[in-house]
């Protein structure tokens, strides 16, 4: 069979670039090995979402008395696990309906099996053999295996998330990042016993400093115990054995070893690409199939969209960067590169918390004047309404001509109010722009006009 487009890997990357290929008159075949929407849709953001809000709805009802609502006993609720993965099962399996009726609306062949890239460029595929002019690498990452030993019955992947019966009592996540923090705030809201443990110093290594240092505050006022710089050592009696840094010497980095009670040990830690057989030589880089700024990997007329080439984790980046391949095949912006910075990072924790562009040390770096502005969320009269006064945005912005450069928001919502602050990137524009942009009031979004006055020191509330 003879196709324009073969793509291995039917999740946010690959389904999108999919369809639109398919938009476009592409000739399109989409390769999964297990269920389309791939790891977002099937174990990772849309059912980890779901159990947050859940999760979230658990302490509105335990904060219900402070908006005036009487009888309700806090010693009866309880968070009900099965009902909760019940109805992430319902989602789910609409979205992927929804998925696999748009490709075979728009003519895309889906064909499910495992991939392998021939000598010669062609895909295999179940007895198949597909000839193609292009081909995009669409399959994913997944945390690192763990070098230590742990039962089975203990450890816990992102697949197996959903398996589990009931809550655990005592729970590690191992890892660092937006999932990692996202499980421990989950577990630690349904009531279980938390500790997040991160091998490596910072919390959120992609975001601006700010963000990530909110982050590990954040946990760490819910209760959440946060080791950071710390290695498993083994498991054994119920208890994980942990290799901590407790400081360093001129002769050695001094280490501590730590025991934590351990019913499940979710491995949210560093991924690596999950890539496809090839006879093809890919070049790996960090993990990762590295690819240029055009997402071409090492071979031409080979892509590699998602977080199988490393440069981004979330799926809306992913979805982006199908597009720009498919546009790309089809002679669209051949000489526009793709930026990755004009990408959000969502963070969905209670509050949530976003940021867009650039950080405040890659500004730093730029070695031109900038300021930062604020506007709190306990000066914002939506906020005080709702009862949810924790947070702000930040906005980084260019002190000679007023450009925003990065902004970064903790509140409720946090993670819609972002497409604000991409928009203003993406069209350039300046603090004089947010300022001037008329916002309804009460709502929270005030605080982006707050911060835009507050770059020239003019802020109306403040």
């Amino acid at each position: 069979m003879d196709y324009d487009l073969v793509i291995i890997g039917a999740g946010p990357g690959g389904y999108v670039a999919a369809i639109r290929a398919g938009q476009t008159g592409l000739k399109t075949a989409v390769i999964e090995k297990t269920k389309v929407g791939g790891m977002c849709l099937n174990w990772g953001c849309i059912p980890t979402k779901a159990l947050l809000e859940s999760a979230k709805r658990l302490q509105a009802v335990k904060d219900a008395a402070t908006f005036g609502v009487d009888g309700i006993e806090k010693k009866q609720l309880s968070f009900n696990w099965e009902k909760a993965v019940n109805r992430v099962d319902r989602i789910v399996k609409r979205l992927t309906k929804g998925v696999e009726f748009l490709l075979k609306k728009n003519g895309v062949k889906l064909i499910t099996g495992k991939a392998a890239i021939n000598a010669d460029k062609s895909v295999s595929v179940e007895n198949m053999l597909l000839s193609t002019k292009n081909i995009i690498i669409g399959t994913g990452s997944k945390p690192t295996k763990l070098a230590a030993s742990i039962p089975a019955d203990v450890l816990v992947e992102v697949e197996g998330l959903l398996n589990l019966k009931e809550l655990p009592g005592n729970v590690v996540v191992l890892g660092n990042g937006p999932h990692a923090v996202e499980l421990a705030q989950f577990f630690k809201l349904v009531d279980s016993k938390v500790m997040l443990v991160s091998q490596e110093e910072t919390l959120i290594p992609d975001a601006d400093p700010f963000i990530s240092a909110y982050a590990e505050k954040m946990l760490k006022k819910s209760k959440v115990d946060v080791l950071m710089s710390a290695a498993i050592k083994r498991y054994e009696n119920g208890e994980l054995l942990l290799e901590v840094e407790s400081g360093e010497t001129e002769a050695k980095v001094e280490k501590t070893v730590k025991k934590v009670a351990c019913d499940k040990l979710i491995n949210a830690s560093v991924r690596t690409a999950v890539v496809p057989e090839s006879a093809v030589s890919l070049e790996m880089e960090n993990g990762f199939l590295r690819v240029d700024d055009y997402l071409r990997t090492s071979e031409a007329d080979i892509y590699a969209v998602g977080d199988v080439n490393g440069r981004s984790i979330f799926a809306h980046a992913a979805s982006a960067q199908g597009l720009y391949v498919v546009n790309r095949i089809n002679g669209i912006h051949q000489d526009s590169l793709f930026d990755v910075n004009r990408f959000p990072i969502n963070i969905y924790t209670y509050p949530e918390i976003a940021q867009v562009g650039l950080t405040e040390t890659q500004v730093s770096e730029l070695n031109t004047g900038y300021k930062v502005s604020e506007f709190p969320l306990s000066a914002n009269g939506k906020a005080l309404t709702e009862g949810a006064t924790e947070g702000l945005v930040r906005m980084l912005s260019d002190r000679k001509y007023g450009e925003v450069l990065g902004v970064q928001i903790i509140a409720p919502h946090a993670t819609d109010m972002i497409a604000e602050a991409s928009l203003i990137m993406q069209m350039e524009g300046t603090v004089h722009d947010v300022a001037q942009t008329v916002h309804a009031h009460p709502t929270i979004s005030e605080v982006f006009m707050e911060a835009g006055f507050d770059a020239f020191d003019q802020a109306i509330h403040k």
